[in-house]
């Protein structure tokens, strides 16, 4: 069964079709080779700002999460032995500080319906009934619905490749920024007692650090595979992010 066009997410469909087409009809004088792609460039600036208070509880999670890891640590060490104990304990932790172990998710799911609409726009022959005329639209010769890989035996398409080449490039190079500026902060000390970190030590856990730091590559190589508006898409949600992020992450830092 083809999800999209299910009664309620083909009107929901639909109603982005009409958004990004009219706004692409009103963009055309200004940008004629890359109407389309210049309402999406709009409509993820739109979405990405009325996030933003979504990106402050996020952050703002990091910080409670870094300030209660030494108690957490703390409390695993005391209640090794008895786990219910210590999962009742983390409970109450987490009620009297008003947060929970997860909290901070909100912007990931957020994220997935968005792409799954983007994506559905510009892979769906029809929408609620009709034909998909999005799929004619085109960002500098390259049609939206395509992916990089798209009709790849058929020959190679420079023009393509090029776009392609610099969207996933801009994606990498967020991707290593990422690594490299938001990292995860390391837990605050508690005022007296040992520090956490040589209290409780989880096997493994440096080297599962490591390989979730090369998480955000993944972007990439999925952005390789949808069509090119969702990876339009893609490369301006990922920068806003990184963005968001170092500035709120330096801000709460204060």
């Amino acid at each position: 069964m083809n999800p999209y066009t299910l009664g309620p997410v083909a009107a929901i469909l639909d109603a982005a079709y009409e958004v990004v087409a009219q706004l692409a009809l009103l963009l055309e004088p200004v940008f004629p080779v890359a109407a389309a792609g210049a309402a999406i460039v709009v409509i993820t600036l739109l979405l990405r700002s009325a996030l933003i208070p979504v990106g402050v509880s996020q952050a703002r999670a990091e910080v409670t999460r870094r300030r209660l890891a030494p108690r957490i640590a703390e409390l695993r060490q005391k209640h090794a032995k008895n786990p219910e104990r210590m999962q009742r304990e983390l409970m109450a932790l987490y009620a009297a500080e008003k947060t929970s172990p997860f909290a901070g998710l909100l912007p990931l799911l957020i994220q997935l319906p968005i792409v799954s609409l983007v994506y559905g726009l510009f892979t769906q022959l029809h929408v609620n009934g009709h034909s998909n005329g999005l799929l004619d639209q085109t960002v500098f010769g390259v049609p939206l619905g395509t992916s990089l890989f798209s009709d790849f035996g058929s020959g190679l398409d420079v023009q393509r490749v090029v776009l392609f080449g610099a969207l996933l490039a801009s994606i990498a190079v967020v991707a290593t920024l990422s690594r490299r500026f938001l990292a995860p902060l390391p837990p605050v000390a508690l005022p007296t007692g040992p520090a956490p970190a040589a209290a409780v030590t989880v096997p493994g856990a440096e080297s599962l650090t490591r390989i979730l730091g090369y998480l955000p590559y993944l972007t990439v190589l999925f952005a390789a595979f949808v069509p090119l508006a969702a990876t339009i898409y893609l490369t301006l949600t990922t920068a806003w992010s990184f963005a968001e992020r170092l500035i709120l992450r330096r801000r709460m830092a204060q």
